[in-house]
């Protein structure tokens, strides 16, 4: 014997019904071996509800409401009956609304509606729903037969969620089986009656339990649950989109879950299956050859991954009960939670400290007024005395619970939960967790849920792969770049890395574009050049910390002065940063440790690998040459690759102004070369590399001796500036055949030895590491206390779109492997 349970949206309308027998036919067989349990159709409970408010309220409208139900069931009725079979129950069909209308009646006279009252009332979306169901199936050759559940469910009078009398229940529902052996009973969840006959409830989800009841009463080999998706997930999947269904679950995983807002079964269900070692398998109406769930004694999960599922429900309200008149005194939690049974309030969640100073624990929203009052009048005379304080409420919590029988064999569990919250900026206020180690449930903002899921989703690796949310200003020659290699390499990143880097927000001087689906990286000039939204800094930023999406990655490509004004904010918020920008990081020297410190404060990543040398691991050499302990005396480098180029071309048997405009046609050097040849950019390239060694140092600090004159640097246009340059070919020629008389060679050179910075041009022998430097590479020469003898020294291109535009993917990439935990 199987017991089945077809859920409202698998009964929804007569299409879904006739689905719901098909599987009857192929999955089981058509034969009468089964009892099938159904729900109302989709809505029919909520329409009933709303109807019982209005009538409530003496508002006339409640019966617009019913004859737009009555009109429902019968469109069904008709779509799947003949005229025949159509005729024989549209009696009692008609006897049913006119019975539902009487009531409605009732309760509109009196203006209320009571929990007797209201489960009559929903009673009859059960009742219309297996009653038409019934008729459909025996019409088409199935042996079936309308069964009202409240002729074998016997239940106390607690209406609204009825306790269930299962000593006179099961010999009922026995009896039954047994005078009705081949019939396929078509029979109404959700409903039952005490033994006077009064209809009753059994909670919202009760189907799932009546389905339940009637398998623990006839030992039944097998419960299946037939909803609307492909078992129990992972996570909610209207929250977290890549939950995914679990194939194996034992009772007591399932049994959690379910407690924490795990929608696809109801929690009193699991109970008689448990007791009677019935496996329950969750399946899929629309899609029955889906395996879906099964959920037994043991789980049978993955051992690489240390919990099942998690799960989550919001409108929870957090009481805390403090003061010193707590601590250490016997009975308190007694006396606190006798106070709440007495009102019959629900307690979710509990958390006590070990110093006994306080008790906090979770209520459902609606119910905080009425617990704290009765806190009030149990704890009023240590409250007078001021030994236990007022009852301090948080409204609109959220409970999250991670969940696993096998948690207790994987240590870390907690810690990387945690840790990977407080990277994102989630607070948690308070935590439960048992000896068992079953489940770890934690209260926080509801504003936070959806975030707080995705993110633990991905961190415990229940996803495929984590996503890296990318927000990008600037794409132009490097954020085109960046964005071309993001796209080639997607691949290798989800196979080998298990990264998928999203692009969310776009922006260009023009036009700027956010949507949480993601932008193609094939097609995303053209997706950005259709949007009508006008780029707006302050607004692509607002939007971006609004959106709230984990792991996400802000990317600055300009070097626009305007958007490093707001790196404070975004870091403050979660956002990590990813920048060739230099202008924050060469500013002034306490702005560059605000940013420093509030990325270590809020665990984001706030990278500029690509401020020096685009994609030369020089930041990175000196931070792990510091946080190793050593000390940095010295540092010597040729920090421009279109200065690098220049020079490295240069020679006295050719003209300088003709070398600068041939970097300049080549793209090597900025659209006006002075930019480069000016030394700005190497006076903040070295002001970055002495901080990041160590040292206090500000601008204003370097010393630079230009190679241009004041001329040059005053032109008007770059015409002029050329020019004018071309105008210093004899000094260069001097320069550069002084430099050859010496066997010498020209090199702009940024020096820092114990904090003071110079930058200057120089003439370097055959002993120099930067003699032999060629093209547009860049140099470094790192002088230490561990390397003070042969200084380490790093080179390669140091300008060009391709290697900036590595730089920026790599760091990206590494944070992704941060947020993969």
């Amino acid at each position: 014997m199987k017991v089945l349970k077809f859920g409202g949206t698998s009964v929804k309308n007569a299409e879904n019904i006739l689905k719901v027998k098909e599987i009857l036919v192929n999955q089981y067989n058509g034969k009468g071996d089964y009892a099938v349990v159904v729900s109302a159709m989709s809505g029919v409970t909520d329409e009933l509800i709303q109807m019982s408010k209005l009538a409530s309220k003496g508002d006339i409208a409640y019966q617009v409401n019913l004859e737009k139900l009555k009109d429902r069931h019968f469109e069904t009725a008709k779509s799947l009956l003949n005229k025949s079979d159509l005729k024989k129950i549209e009696n009692e069909l008609s006897l049913f609304h006119e019975t539902l209308g009487n009531v409605l009646k009732g309760v509109f006279l009196v203006m209320e509606a009571s929990n007797r009252s209201l489960d009559y009332i929903l009673s009859f979306g059960e009742r219309n729903s297996a009653f038409i169901i019934a008729a459909a199936f025996k019409q088409r050759g199935l042996k079936a037969k309308y069964l009202d559940a409240r002729s074998i469910i016997v239940t106390d009078k607690k209406f609204g969620n009825a306790k269930v009398d299962f000593k006179t229940t099961d010999k009922k529902i026995q009896g039954y089986f047994k005078e009705n052996k081949g019939i396929v009973p078509i029979i109404t969840g959700f409903i039952a009656a005490d033994k006077g006959g009064l209809t009753t409830t059994l909670g919202r989800g009760g189907s799932d339990y009546t389905a339940a009841i009637i398998a623990g009463a006839l030992k039944a080999d097998q419960l299946d649950i037939w909803t609307d998706v492909d078992g129990l997930l992972t996570s909610n999947p209207k929250l977290v989109k890549k939950a995914f269904t679990v194939p194996y679950l034992s009772y007591k995983e399932a049994m959690e879950l379910s407690h924490f807002g795990a929608k696809v079964i109801y929690p009193p269900t699991i109970q008689p299956a448990l007791q009677k070692h019935i496996p329950i398998k969750i399946l899929n109406t629309f899609n029955p050859t889906f395996e879906g769930t099964r959920i037994g004694n043991e789980s049978k999960q993955q051992s690489d991954k240390p919990i099942t599922g998690l799960s989550s429900f919001s409108g929870v309200v957090l009481l805390t009960l403090q003061g010193p008149g707590l601590v250490g005194i016997p009975g308190i939690a007694a006396r606190l939670f006798k106070a709440l049974a007495e009102k019959e309030i629900n307690i979710i969640l509990i958390s006590q400290g070990s110093s006994e100073y306080s008790i906090c624990f979770a209520v459902k929203e609606g119910e905080q007024y009425k617990a704290k009052q009765a806190i009030k009048s149990e704890f009023e005379k240590e409250i007078k005395e001021k030994n236990v304080a007022e009852v301090l409420i948080e409204p609109q919590m959220s409970i999250v619970a991670i969940v696993s029988e096998k948690m207790k064999n994987h240590p870390g569990v907690a810690g990387k939960l945690f840790s990977t919250l407080g990277r994102e900026g989630i607070n948690v206020v308070a935590i439960a967790q048992g000896s068992s180690e079953l489940n770890i449930s934690f209260v926080i903002d509801t504003k936070d849920e959806e975030k707080a899921l995705n993110l633990i989703h991905d961190s415990f690796f229940l996803s495929e792969y984590v996503d890296v949310n990318v927000f990008m200003i600037g794409v132009g020659l490097i954020g085109g770049t960046l964005i071309n290699q993001i796209n080639s390499h997607s691949d290798s990143l989800k196979s080998t890395h298990k990264i998928n880097i999203k692009l969310i927000g776009l922006a260009n001087t023009k036009n700027m574009l956010i949507t949480q689906d993601g932008i193609s990286t094939t097609a995303w000039k053209e997706t950005l050049n259709e949007s009508i939204e006008v780029s707006d800094l302050n607004s692509f930023v607002s939007q971006m910390i609004d959106i709230d999406l984990p792991n996400s990655v802000f990317i600055d490509n300009t070097a626009n002065s305007e958007i490093p004004k707001l790196y404070n904010q975004i870091l403050s918020n979660n956002i990590s940063i990813v920048t060739p920008n230099k202008i924050a990081t060469s500013s002034k020297y306490e702005n560059y440790l605000k940013l420093k410190s509030t990325a270590a404060k809020k665990k984001v990543s706030f990278l500029y690998e690509t401020n020096v040398g685009a994609g030369l691991p020089v930041i990175s050499t000196i931070e792990n040459l510091v946080l190793s302990g050593d000390r940095i005396t010295k540092l010597e480098a040729v920090l421009s690759g279109s200065v690098s180029y220049i020079f490295n071309t240069f020679s006295a048997k050719r003209k300088f102004s003709d070398v600068v405009f041939e970097a300049k046609n080549m793209g090597l050097t900025e659209p006006d070369p002075r930019e480069d040849l000016s030394g700005e950019d190497v006076r903040r390239k070295i002001t970055i590399l002495a901080r990041e060694a160590g040292y206090k140092v500000e601008m204003n600090d370097v010393k630079l001796k230009g190679i241009l004159n004041k001329a040059c640097l005053n032109a008007k246009s770059v015409a002029d500036f050329m020019t004018e340059l071309a105008a210093m070919d004899n000094h260069f020629e001097k320069l550069a055949g002084k430099a050859n008389e010496e066997n010498g060679k020209l090199r702009f050179i940024a020096t820092m030895e114990n904090g003071k910075c110079s930058i200057g041009l120089k003439t370097v022998d055959s002993e120099s590491p930067f003699f032999n430097l060629g093209g547009s590479d860049n140099m470094l020469v790192i002088t230490t206390e561990r390397y003070n003898i042969r200084p380490l020294v790093i080179k390669g291109p140091g300008a060009g779109a391709d290697v900036t535009a590595a730089g920026v993917f790599a760091e990206i990439v590494s944070i992704g492997n941060k947020y993969r935990g």
